[in-house]
C-alpha cells in the first residue's frame, strides 16, 4: 500500500551528511588530478599516453564508419530543430545501427564500445543533430545499462541488458519539482509492500527521455521499518506500468528534439527484484554512474568546438573586410585562435580521461567531473565566439539563411543547445563544489575532527596530533620541486616550460588550499567562490597537461605532430593568462562586498532599481504543486515502435 508523501525537512547540516554519506569514501586507485591539487605533479599517471588495443580501434573505427552514413543520409537536424522531435524512423534506424547498445556487452547484444569510441560516437552524431546525442547519452551514460553494469544482479542484467541494446530506451528519474542538487529533501517514496513489491508515489521533473522511454531508473526514499533499512534507493521501472503518468513534454531554449518531461508516479507497484543494489544505496549508484557517464557531455562539446572551428575557418576566409579576409584583422583572429587551441584541449582532456576509465587502472572521479565542467565552459565560450565572428549571420537562424539564398549554418542554434551543459548532470556551480570537497578530501581526512563542532575535545586533539604529522610531512615537499629545474621534461621539447608551470603551479595551488584552511578553517565551505577559482585553476592545469601529453603522442603516431604541439603551446600560453588572473583573484576579490549586496537585495533594499519595466512573466507559483495523487492530465508518453 502506498503512503502519503511529505517532503522531508532537512538542516543544512543533515543536507550534508546525506550527500556525505554517498560519496565513496576510499582511493583505492591513484588519480592525476587529486595529486594535482595536492601540489603533486604525476606526470607519469598520464605519461605515455594510454592508447586503446587493436582490437578496440577496429570494433570502434568500424562502428563511427557505419554512424558517419548514418548521419549524412538520415539524420536532418534542421527538421528536428524546426519540428522539435526526432523522427520516429530515426530513432528505428539509430537502434537497427546498434546505437542504443554502443557501451553493452555484445554477450548481451551490444556492441562493447570503450568509452573512447563511445565518446567520439556521440560527438559524431550529435554535430548531426545535438538531441540525438542528449537522446543516446542519456540511455547509455545515466539510464539503466550502467547502473546495471555496475551495481545490478546477473538475473536483472540478463532480464533488462538485451531489451536496452536492442529495443528499449532508458531515463534517469532523479530531479523533483522542488529538489534539485539536495537528495535529502526528495520526496518520492518506494513503501514495501510485503517482501515481494514496492509502491512508489511521487512526482519527477526534467526526466531526459522519459516522454519516449521504455524502462526507467527511479530514485525513491524507502522508509525505515522493521526489516528495512530505508534511505534513497533504485529501482527498474517499466515506464508502461499501471500509475506512470508522463504529464507534460517540456520545451528548452535548445536541444528542441529534446524528449524531456514531468512523471508522476501514483501507487506504481514495483516488484522487489527491480531494486538496484541494497535500500539506502540509491545515491551512491548514482555519484559512482556519473564517474563515467560524466564523460559523454564534454565529448559533445568536443564535437561542437570541431564544428565551429570549421565554419570560423571557412567564413572568416571568404568574408571581408576593409580589403582582407576578417581572419587576417587581430579581433577576429584571437578568437579562431581560442576556438582552435581550446578545441584541441578539451579533446585532450575527454580521450586521456576516457582512456583512462577504459583501462580502469587510475581513479578518474575528479578527471570526469573536471572534464565535464571545464568542457561545458569552454564549449559555450567557443559557441558564442563562433556567432560573433559570424556577425548578423550568427544570430540568424539557418532556415532564415537558407531563405534568402546563403547557406544554413545553424550558430545561433549550436549557442543555444550547448548552454544546457553548464546545468546538465551537476551544474557548474555543483561540479565546483563536488570537485573541491574531492581536492580537499585529504586534508579533512587528517584534520576534518579539528573543525568539526560536534566532534569532543579527545577527538579534536587527536585530530591535531594527525593533523601536525601529516603537515610537517607534505608542507616542505611544495617548496620546490621539477618545474624548477630548467632541463626538466626536456622530452617534451618545446611543450616542457608548460609541463615545468603546471608543476610549480600545482605546488603553489596546494599551498592557496592550505592557506585558506588555516585561515577561514571551519566556515572554508561557505567560500564557495574562492573554491570555484581553486577548482577552476586544477581544470586549467588538468587541460594543459593533457593538450602537452596529447601532442607529444601525435608527434610519434600521426602526421600532424608539428602542428599538434602549435596548438598545444597556443592553448597553454592563453591557459596560463587565466590561471594567473585566477590566483590573483584568490585574495583580491569582491567577495565579501558582493554578499553585503545580495543581503540588500533580498531585504529589498533594492528595489526601486527596479523601477520602469513590465514583467511579462505571468502569476503562476514559482514552483509547480507536487502533491502525491492519481494524475488529472493526459499521458503524453509515447512508444517509439
Amino acid at each position: 500500500m502506498s503512503a502519503p508523501t511529505q517532503r522531508p525537512k532537512v538542516t543544512e547540516r543533515e543536507a550534508r551528511q546525506v550527500a556525505e554519506a554517498a560519496r565513496e569514501q576510499d582511493w583505492r586507485k591513484p588519480s592525476f588530478a587529486k595529486e594535482l591539487f595536492l601540489g603533486r605533479f604525476r606526470l607519469d599517471l598520464i605519461h605515455p599516453h594510454p592508447l586503446p588495443s587493436d582490437e578496440d580501434v577496429r570494433r570502434g573505427e568500424a562502428f563511427l564508419a557505419k554512424l558517419r552514413v548514418f548521419c549524412e543520409t538520415r539524420i536532418d537536424g534542421r527538421l528536428i530543430e524546426r519540428e522539435a522531435r526526432i523522427p520516429d524512423e530515426v530513432v528505428t534506424g539509430l537502434k537497427e545501427l546498434g546505437a542504443l547498445g554502443m557501451k553493452i556487452d555484445p554477450k548481451y547484444g551490444g556492441l562493447g564500445l570503450t568509452q573512447v569510441y563511445y565518446n567520439r560516437a556521440l560527438a559524431l552524431v550529435g554535430s548531426a543533430s545535438p538531441a540525438i546525442g542528449a537522446l543516446l547519452s542519456a540511455h547509455q551514460s545515466i539510464g539503466v545499462p550502467q547502473p546495471l553494469k555496475i551495481f545490478g544482479t546477473q538475473e536483472q542484467r540478463d532480464t533488462y541488458l538485451p531489451r536496452l541494446a536492442t529495443t528499449d530506451i532508458s531515463a534517469f528519474l532523479l530531479t523533483e519539482p522542488d529538489v534539485g542538487s539536495d537528495p535529502a529533501r526528495l520526496a518520492t517514496t518506494a513503501v514495501p509492500d510485503g517482501d515481494d513489491a514496492y509502491v512508489i508515489d511521487g512526482v519527477k521533473l526534467w526526466t531526459t527521455n522519459g516522454v519516449v522511454a521504455d524502462l526507467l531508473v527511479v530514485m525513491a526514499r524507502v522508509p525505515a521499518s522493521p526489516g528495512h533499512r530505508g534511505g534513497i534507493t533504485a529501482f527498474v521501472v517499466e515506464a508502461d506500468s499501471p500509475g506512470v503518468t508522463v504529464e507534460h513534454r517540456n520545451a528548452f531554449m535548445g536541444l528542441r528534439g529534446l524528449e524531456n518531461g514531468v512523471t508522476r508516479f501514483h501507487g506504481v507497484r514495483v516488484p522487489a527484484e527491480n531494486r538496484i543494489g541494497p535500500e539506502g544505496a540509491g545515491l551512491k549508484i548514482a555519484l559512482t554512474t556519473l564517474n563515467t557517464g560524466r564523460l559523454s557531455l564534454p565529448a559533445m562539446c568536443v564535437g561542437a568546438g570541431k564544428w565551429a572551428l570549421k565554419i570560423a575557418r571557412e567564413w572568416a576566409a571568404v568574408r571581408e573586410q576593409w580589403g582582407k579576409p576578417v581572419a587576417r584583422h587581430e579581433a577576429v583572429g584571437t578568437k579562431i585562435s581560442f576556438i582552435a587551441a581550446t578545441t584541441f584541449a578539451l579533446e585532450a582532456v575527454v580521450d586521456l580521461s576516457s582512456q583512462m576509465a577504459d583501462e580502469d587502472r587510475n581513479d578518474i572521479r575528479i578527471e570526469a567531473a573536471l572534464a565535464k565542467l571545464y568542457g561545458s565552459e569552454m564549449g559555450c565560450l567557443i559557441a558564442d565566439e563562433l556567432v560573433q565572428i559570424r556577425g548578423g549571420r550568427g544570430y540568424e537562424t539557418a532556415d532564415s539563411l537558407a531563405a534568402r539564398g546563403e547557406r544554413a549554418v545553424p550558430a545561433e542554434q549550436l549557442l543555444r543547445d550547448l548552454r544546457i551543459n553548464r546545468i546538465f548532470e551537476g551544474s557548474t556551480e555543483i561540479m565546483h563544489l563536488l570537485i573541491a570537497r574531492e581536492a580537499v578530501d585529504a586534508h579533512l581526512a587528517v584534520a576534518g575532527d579539528i573543525i568539526d563542532p560536534e566532534k569532543s575535545f579527545g577527538d579534536k586533539a587527536k585530530a591535531g596530533a594527525r593533523a601536525g604529522g601529516f603537515y610537517a610531512r607534505w608542507l616542505p615537499k611544495l617548496v620546490a620541486g621539477q618545474g624548477q629545474v630548467p632541463g626538466a621534461y626536456r622530452e617534451f621539447g618545446a611543450l616542457a616550460t608548460h609541463l615545468r608551470y603546471v608543476e610549480r603551479t600545482s605546488r603553489k595551488l596546494a599551498r592557496s588550499t592550505f592557506y585558506a584552511m588555516s585561515r577561514w578553517q571551519g566556515r572554508m565551505e561557505l567560500k564557495q567562490a574562492f573554491l570555484g577559482r581553486i577548482v577552476d585553476i586544477g581544470a586549467e592545469l588538468f587541460a594543459m597537461s593533457a593538450a602537452c601529453v596529447r601532442a607529444d603522442l601525435l608527434r610519434t603516431t600521426d602526421d600532424h605532430g608539428k602542428e599538434a604541439y602549435a596548438l598545444a603551446d597556443a592553448f597553454c600560453r592563453q591557459s596560463r593568462l587565466r590561471v594567473e588572473e585566477l590566483f590573483g583573484r584568490l585574495w583580491a576579490n569582491t567577495d565579501d562586498l558582493d554578499r553585503r549586496v545580495v543581503d540588500g537585495v533580498l531585504a529589498g533594499r533594492f528595489e526601486w532599481l527596479e523601477a520602469g519595466v513590465v514583467d511579462p512573466s505571468d502569476d503562476g507559483p514559482w514552483i509547480a504543486d507536487a502533491t502525491p495523487g492519481a494524475s488529472t492530465e493526459e499521458n503524453v508518453h509515447r512508444k517509439i515502435p
